[in-house]
């Protein structure tokens, strides 16, 4: 199925000449080239998002990590995450006790993970992990699981996405999680819906606090 959809993408959106630009940026090139960009409104209350969607290189770059699982690009927003993250990180140690979080993507439907073929958020994460090696955080795949299909969230208001996603996510071993702080880590953050809703199952098994992560807004 994967491979399948790679080829579908490439055939009807063949690789362009920013994805090659991208995929040769370091994160210090990629941060200038998308600076300045204007008119989001802010993130959503408690989510720390690193960029703005609207910016056709952030879109692209996310594009890229959702749809095609591209390693390079994965690997480039994953570097610009972690850097924001020990930042907000050492601060909150200092500030907060915010100490040893579990790292945790939000996660996909069975449904949509076959249609897919991978986690888009799990990549993002994968490639966390290997960056920090442990310093700052302890990835966790499994503590948070989707357990009922949603719909598509595209044309929904915020009360429209909170209802869609009610009960949508599960902690299927709450004793592993309860008193621990969580980062969460989302690909695109709009509404903030989707972290409201993990961030309320996720408390509802005892998590001490959470830090909210998106790539854009």
């Amino acid at each position: 199925m994967k491979k399948f959809l790679e080829y579908v993408l490439d055939f009807i959106l063949p690789r362009s000449k920013n994805v090659r630009i991208l995929e040769d940026m370091t994160p210090e090139k990629f941060r200038a080239a998308v600076a300045g960009s204007s008119g989001s409104d802010p993130a959503p209350k408690n989510a720390l998002a690193v960029f703005d969607y609207k910016h056709p290189l952030v879109r692209q770059a996310v594009w890229e990590l959702k749809y095609r699982g591209n390693k390079k690009i994965t690997r480039l927003l994953a570097e610009c995450i972690h850097e924001e993250l020990v930042e907000e990180l050492t601060e909150r140690k200092s500030f907060e006790n915010f100490e040893k979080p579990f790292l945790i993507p939000i996660p996909l439907s069975k449904k949509r993970l076959l249609e897919r073929g991978f986690n888009q958020c799990e990549l993002l994460v994968n490639a966390l992990e290997t960056l920090d090696g442990r310093n700052f955080f302890e990835l966790r795949r499994d503590l948070l699981i989707k357990i009922r299909e949603t719909e598509s969230q595209t044309k929904k208001n915020r009360a429209k996405r909170l209802e869609n996603l009610k009960e949508c996510f599960s902690v299927p071993e709450p004793e592993q999680i309860t008193g621990r702080n969580v980062i969460l880590i989302d690909d695109v953050t709009t509404t903030g819906a989707t972290f409201e809703e993990a961030r309320r199952t996720l408390k509802r098994a005892g998590v001490r606090k959470i830090l909210c992560v998106a790539i854009a807004h």
